[in-house]
């Protein structure tokens, strides 16, 4: 995976606004400041352990690669997250939901299913968790959180 250009151009905006000296390189204070600007207070630990795990040259400091790196990471990290929603929805709508998320799954459907796939979930606890109006449907927000146990 890779950035593409209009990225790479917000990138190095993003790189240059937290580059206060202009240095080339995010420091400490300035990611602190950068953060904090954005609503996110961090220790001075959780910073150093936010710098140490993409200061792949171990100066201290972030350099524009590394900053592009630590993007890469979380655009990853968006793509893995909206694949897993992607099949849960999926799985939603096979059991007969709707692909905009209304419309409600049989329990006893779902439990036929799991049965069918011989899969190891306790589906009655699961169920019993999630669909507390016993309804015997279950609708999209309840199917996505017995699929994540």
């Amino acid at each position: 995976m890779k950035l593409n250009e209009e990225e790479l151009v917000l990138c190095r905006k993003a790189f240059q606004s937290f580059d206060k000296d202009g240095s080339g390189t995010i420091d400490v204070k300035e990611l602190k400041a950068a953060l904090s600007s954005m609503g996110q207070e961090m220790s001075d630990e959780e910073l150093f352990v936010m710098i140490h795990d993409v200061d792949e040259d171990n100066s201290g400091e972030i350099e524009f690669s590394e900053f592009c790196k630590v993007i890469l990471k979380h655009k990853a990290a968006a793509s893995d997250k909206e694949g897993a929603e992607a099949d849960t929805l999926d799985a939603f709508v096979a059991l007969g939901g709707n692909p905009d998320r209304s419309g409600k799954v049989s329990t006893e459907k779902l439990r036929a299913t799991i049965k069918a796939f011989e899969l190891t979930l306790d589906v009655d606890r699961l169920i019993k968790e999630v669909d507390l109006d016993r309804s015997g449907f279950l609708d999209f927000k309840e199917f996505a959180a017995i699929l994540k146990g």
